[in-house]
């Protein structure tokens, strides 16, 4: 007697598919950006079809931001790693906490997570938009917010003297002097640099 198996396909929770698609999103806006970017190539890595997408995100625009956001969030996880790891006691003389975290978010532009970097790029870009740019000026504000929080709490743990706001804004500036330097795949954008003066001898 033979005994026909029935297979039945498992069923992925909505949560599950989300999140996929927010990933996947990640990748392929960070190449392409909001307008250049098919949905249906970004519902092919998860194995969907178009349709569903919509069923879980309204638009192209409302995936496009949830992976913007994902990347802040990456971000201010590194941050917040950065400086529950930080400890006065064993830090170079000359650093701090704002050190730590900056260094932190060095190595992750320098790691696989590169496509987040150049998705935050896409996302500046895309701020012609009135609702990105507003998303975004809200997920930047809170990224502010957030490292003014953590260098304050992780002094107060350590018992020095908390960063005052010239040294946040000057943390802010060099981070975005590094997401340039990371795109243009550099170490360095000073004036004078090895690669600035061989580039502009054969330009």
């Amino acid at each position: 007697m033979s005994v026909t198996a029935k297979t039945t396909r498992q069923r992925v929770p909505a949560a599950e598919r989300r999140d996929a698609l927010i990933d996947a999103a990640v990748h392929e806006f960070a190449r392409r950006g909001l307008y250049g970017t098919p949905v249906d190539g970004i519902a092919r890595r998860v194995g969907v079809a178009q349709p569903y997408v919509f069923s879980l995100f309204g638009s192209k625009k409302e995936l496009f931001l949830a992976a913007v956001q994902r990347g802040f969030e990456l971000t201010i996880e590194t941050f917040t790693e950065a400086a529950a790891a930080y400890d006065p006691a064993i830090a170079k003389p000359d650093a701090d906490v704002l050190k730590a975290m900056g260094n932190a978010y060095s190595e992750l532009l320098q790691s696989e997570h590169r496509d987040y970097l150049m998705l935050q790029h896409h996302a500046y870009a895309a701020c012609d938009d009135p609702e990105i740019r507003e998303r975004v000026r809200a997920l930047y504000a809170d990224s502010v917010t957030q490292v003014e929080r953590l260098a304050r709490e992780t002094s107060e743990r350590c018992g020095v003297p908390a960063p005052d706001s010239e040294r946040i804004d000057e943390f802010f500036r060099y981070g975005a002097w590094m997401n340039v330097a990371a795109a243009l795949g550099v170490d360095d954008i000073s004036l004078g640099c090895e690669w600035m003066r061989e580039d502009s001898a054969t330009s």
